[in-house]
Order: structure tokens, then C-alpha cells, then sequence
């Protein structure tokens, strides 16, 4: 589909809070394959213990109660041969019984804390490690979609799908391992208690469909729930990201007090969303809670009645309590991991939703190769671009700047200027035969080889976190310290770079607010010259320089585009002055072309621009001022 017709509202519309979708587990489960081995283990270990959760209460009810305080030995009740290794260490250590069963039991209980803690460190390493490769794998995705799609999601609801839907699986993950440690000790006792008591196990298990049922009730009145609530987090993080980003803007235009009066409104809905999940598991909970201490009655009636018939020990009774919570811990414990399963089924849809999304710049089935240097011709022939079907934003532009000229770009604002730059950027998708470099149409050529000949600086420069060195390098193999110390140099970047604490090593922070607007300028200019692009894009690049600093760099402007092809987009007059050919837009159409003192002898729109300094005016549709 293309970009222009998708409906990108169904980034977050098209979830459908489905409880538990097999073909999306499926998935999640696939980036735990390369970890099946430490997930074997962790299944083995949890295996023994639970084993040995069964051996701590059989010591307990049969050992300690029935045969050291009872003397009952012949009790037909299973002990799982504890009483016979009890009577073993008795004899090989010549103790007591009572210190013989503590002795066993202490061991079982090293035991069972070594296997659960050795159990839980591999099922979290593995879960960790493929949740880690998840988020790369998202990260990944999620740099290669288009500008055309960042144009219309919100950053924040993407920050979402990485962040705390990524986490809401862990929680899943995790808490699956645990539900497994629950049913190993399930099943075991299951088996014990009907070779002890058919009619009371059976009895109790009457109780499980009725948990089973309350789940069902529980589940079809959370599903919607939880997935507002997954809903508004994202909208809180988006609102969140925006506010932060921008709070220059927000403090200067003293939008405080109505910013948080919108977080308000929207953490209110979070709250409400949260508040109704809460009470839904909280019912939930103590329904099934009423359930055990009903089962617990049960057992104390009948298993009493059985003492005295002497159908039952009372070390049997005591197990049958015992064993009474690994029958229903794992029932409460699943209904309690259905609230993280909803969650997680829906940020699951999320994530997979991300990862789906298969909106890119169409790269070429044959690409075209670009061997050594560009000569640097560009043409733009007959353009016409919007960025939806019924809005044109260019319209038929041609133009065509020849190896090593200058091509300086005007207009008021909205005339397409930056557009044509994208474009040439291969940011979004255009029909062939419109852009070409060297005359190659540069919809044959890879999206990354076309950037990787363009170096592009922009009003609005972004540092990245680490030392100004980086910034400049960029993490590109091919530019050396001494290269990047170089390019600083020729565009008078280090002149400031020098008197910093710690030169270029020294440490940026966010957005480099430690430095001016015009440093960060320079370094812009020193980045582009490091990489040494055949083609070079100034696109409003010196706007925010104070007059000063803009005499610093036009020295390092000059040897920055020499011999090298040019596309200038400025308010400043000196630097449009020197372009070869200036094209003049509006409204997406080129209303003059020509150079400075060709279009000044017009006295058309560009003469009108000039004089008026390039600010912004009113024109008509012809582009005559109003």
C-alpha cells in the first residue's frame, strides 16, 4: 500500500485485545529459541524443585506426625520412602527420629532453595536475552520506516511499543516459569491424595471448575480494560515525550499551568482505566480465597470423620491441608497471571504490530552501483511531489545545477524549499524520472548510496550523547581523529573546540545544551567535511548565527563548498549572492530562475524577497506582494 493511502490511525486502532492469540505466541516464543538449552535446564531444576516442595510436606504430615509422634508405620498412605530413609540415618548416625527427619529436612531444604534460585536465574536470563534481541530487532524496524511514516505516528507511542510493551512480555514470560514450578507439585499431589482418599479428593476438586468458571467472567470483563489501560499509558508517554522535548517553547510561551492541565486530564483517564483493573482483580482474588478456606473446611470435617474411623491418620489430614495449596495455588496463581496476560497479549499485538509495519522507501530490484567520485550534476525534471494525493506540494520543478555550482533556493515559507531536499535525500517515494545524480535517476540508486554522497546541514542540528569527537565521526570507520580534528579546523570549530575542558573528548549533554546555537553550527559544518559528500545541502544552515560567528565561517563555508556541487537554502543575502543560479519558488512552482543580478533586473518576486531582506511576506497567488 502506498504511504499516501495508508491509514496510519491504525498504529494503535487495529488492536483487538484478543486474550490469547497461539500464532503471536508463537512468535514471542521464537526469540527464546536460541536459549532452549538454558530454558532446559531451568525446566529441570524447577522439576526438582517442586519434587522436593512435595518431599518437605511429606516429612512434615507422614514422618514427623504419623510415625515419630503418632508411631503409625503401617499406614497404607504413601511417604514417598521417606519414613524408610528417616529409619536409615537413624541407624548409620545411631539418633533420634526427630533428629534424624531435621537432619533430612534441612538438606531438602538446601536443596530446594538451591534448585529455585538456580531455576529462576536461567528462566530470567533467557527471558532477558530474548526480550533483549527483541528490542534490537524493534529498534532496528523501526529506523529503517520512512520519514513519511514519522510524519504522521506520534514518537512517543513508538517509545511505547519498546519500553513498556517490551516489559510487559518479561512480566508474561517470567511469570509463565513460575505458573510451571506451581503444576509440577499440582500433579504430584493429585496423585497422593487419590491413592489416599479418593471421595475427598474428589470433593475438592469440585471446587476447580468454579475457579474456572469465575476466571471465564473475570478474563471477558478485564479484556477491554486492559487494553485501555496499555492505550492511555502510550498516550501519557506521548503527551510526555512532546512536553519535554519542547519545553523551551513551554516555559517561554508560560504554557505550564495548561500543559499539566492536559496531563491531568489524560493520567485521570490512566488512573480511572487502572483503578478498574485493580478492582477487578482484587474480586477476583478474594473469591478465590473464600474458595481455599472453603476446601480447607471440607477437609477438617471429612478428614476428621475419617480419623476416627480410622479410614485416615492424622498426618494424613495435615497433608491433605498441605497439599490443599498446591491444588489451588496454581488456580489463583493462573488468575492472577491473566492479568499480566491480557497486558501482554495486547502489548504483544503492539509489538508484532511494529515489527509488521512494512512501510519503507522502495529500494531498486537492480540498484545501479556508484564507482569512485560523483562529478556532482544534479537535475530536478519536472518535480511534482505532495505528501498526500489532493495537496501539491511541488509542482513541475526544473532545474539543473552542473558539477561544482551553486544552486541557492528562495521562497516564502511553505513554497516547497525543504521538500525538494528531502526528496533529493530519497526520504520519501516519487515516480521515476524526476531526480537524477550524474545523470543516473536516482530511483536506481540504494536509498543509503544516495545519502552517503549527500552531506546535509540543517538550521536545526542534533547532537547525539558522548564527546564532541563523536558527534563528528559519527561512529564511521572511514574518518580518522586526525580527519575529523582537520575538518573542525578548516571551519574555525576549533577555535571553540580548543578551549574546552577536554577538547574534542569533551562530554556533550543532551541536545548539547552546553553549547551555543553557533557552536553547534560549527560542528554541523565540521561533521559534513569529515565525511567529505560529493554534494552538499545548506538547508537554513547559518539562520540562527549571530553576524560575528556567521564571519567566522564563511571562510570555512567557502573551502567546505569547493569544488563541490551546492544547494543553498538561506535568508542570509551574502551567501545567496555567491550562488551560481537561484530558483525562486511559490506555492511549489518556479516563478524565476536565474543568478543575483539577473532576477534583482526583474523586479519580480525574488526583487520583492530582497528587499524586504527574505522575511516572510504576504503574496498573492502570482506571488506579487499584497
Amino acid at each position: 500500500m502506498s504511504p499516501l493511502n495508508r491509514d496510519h490511525s491504525t498504529f494503535d486502532s487495529e488492536l483487538s485485545g484478543a486474550v490469547l492469540n497461539l500464532q503471536l505466541f508463537g512468535r514471542i516464543i521464537n526469540w527464546l529459541q536460541p536459549y532452549r538449552i538454558m530454558l532446559f535446564i531451568s525446566l529441570i531444576l524447577i522439576l526438582i524443585a517442586s519434587y522436593l516442595t512435595v518431599i518437605m510436606e511429606i516429612m512434615i504430615s507422614r514422618v514427623l506426625v504419623d510415625y515419630i509422634i503418632v508411631g503409625d508405620i503401617e499406614s497404607p498412605m504413601p511417604d514417598l520412602y521417606m519414613i524408610e530413609a528417616t529409619q536409615w540415618v537413624e541407624k548409620q548416625l545411631n539418633i533420634e527420629p526427630i533428629f534424624a527427619a531435621g537432619l533430612i529436612f534441612f538438606f531438602v531444604m538446601i536443596f530446594f532453595t538451591f534448585a529455585g534460585h538456580a531455576h529462576r536465574m536461567t528462566l530470567i536470563g533467557s527471558i532477558v536475552k530474548a526480550l533483549r534481541d527483541l528490542r534490537r530487532d524493534l529498534f532496528a524496524h523501526m529506523e529503517t520506516r520512512p520519514s513519511s511514516f514519522y510524519d504522521k505516528v506520534a514518537v512517543g507511542r513508538v517509545m511505547t511499543r519498546i519500553t513498556n510493551d517490551v516489559e510487559a512480555l518479561y512480566e508474561m514470560l517470567r511469570g509463565m516459569g513460575s505458573l510451571v514450578g506451581e503444576f509440577v507439585p499440582f500433579i504430584v499431589a493429585l496423585v497422593i491424595m487419590f491413592s489416599t482418599s479418593v471421595k475427598l479428593t474428589l470433593v475438592l476438586l469440585m471446587l476447580v471448575p468454579v475457579v474456572g468458571v469465575s476466571t471465564y467472567f473475570f478474563r471477558e470483563a478485564s479484556r477491554e480494560v486492559f487494553r485501555l489501560v496499555r492505550n492511555s499509558v502510550s498516550a501519557l508517554n506521548q503527551n510526555l515525550q512532546e512536553n519535554l522535548s519542547g519545553m523551551q517553547v513551554v516555559q517561554l510561551s508560560q504554557r505550564e499551568e495548561k500543559n499539566l492541565e492536559i496531563y491531568t486530564d489524560i493520567n485521570k483517564n490512566n488512573r480511572r482505566f487502572e483503578f478498574r483493573s485493580i478492582n477487578l482483580n482484587t474480586i477476583y482474588s478474594a473469591f478465590n480465597d473464600s474458595l481455599a478456606s472453603i476446601g480447607l473446611g471440607i477437609i477438617i470435617w471429612y478428614g476428621g470423620g475419617e480419623v476416627v474411623q480410622d479410614e485416615m491418620t492424622l498426618g494424613g489430614v495435615i497433608l491433605f491441608t498441605r497439599f490443599m495449596n498446591m491444588l489451588f495455588t496454581p488456580v489463583v496463581t493462573l488468575g492472577e497471571q491473566l492479568n499480566v496476560l491480557f497486558r501482554a497479549m495486547a502489548s504483544g499485538e503492539r509489538i508484532f504490530q511494529a515489527l509488521d509495519w512494512d512501510e519503507q522507501i522502495h529500494e531498486p530490484k537492480e540498484p545501479r552501483k556508484l564507482s569512485g567520485r560523483l562529478r556532482g550534476k544534479v537535475e530536478f525534471r519536472h518535480l511534482s511531489f505532495g505528501y498526500s494525493e489532493d495537496v501539491k506540494i511541488l509542482d513541475d520543478v526544473s532545474v539543473v545545477i552542473e558539477p561544482g555550482e551553486k544552486l541557492a533556493i528562495v521562497g516564502p515559507t511553505g513554497s516547497g524549499k525543504s521538500t525538494m531536499i528531502r526528496l533529493l535525500g530519497r526520504f520519501y517515494d516519487f515516480p521515476r524520472g524526476m531526480i537524477f545524480l550524474d545523470d543516473i535517476d536516482i530511483n536506481d540508486l540504494l536509498s543509503h548510496d544516495v545519502r552517503s554522497r549527500i552531506g546535509v546541514v540543517l538550521q536545526d542540528f542534533h547532537i547525539f550523547s558522548g564527546s564532541i569527537l563523536d558527534n563528528i565521526i559519527l561512529g564511521s570507520p572511514a574518518i580518522s581523529r586526525e580527519r575529523a580534528i582537520e575538518a573542525a579546523k578548516v571551519v574555525n570549530a576549533d577555535l571553540f573546540i580548543s578551549e574546552l575542558p577536554h577538547g574534542y573528548d569533551t562530554s556533550l549533554v543532551e541536545r548539547g545544551a552546553n553549547l551555543s546555537q553557533g557552536q553547534r553550527q560549527l560542528l554541523a559544518f565540521a561533521r559534513v567535511l569529515a565525511a567529505d559528500p560529493e554534494i552538499l545541502i545548506l538547508d537554513e544552515a547559518t539562520a540562527s548565527i549571530d553576524t560575528e560567528t556567521e564571519l567566522l565561517i564563511q571562510e570555512g563555508l567557502h573551502n567546505l563548498m569547493q569544488d563541490r556541487t551546492s544547494i543553498l537554502i538561506a535568508h542570509r543575502l551574502q551567501t545567496i549572492q555567491e550562488a551560481n543560479k537561484i530558483l525562486v519558488l511559490h506555492n511549489g512552482i518556479v516563478k524565476e530562475l536565474g543568478n543575483h543580478e539577473e532576477l534583482i533586473s526583474l523586479k519580480g518576486l525574488y526583487y520583492t524577497l530582497h528587499e524586504l531582506q527574505f522575511q516572510d511576506v504576504t503574496l498573492d497567488d502570482d506571488g506579487n506582494q499584497l
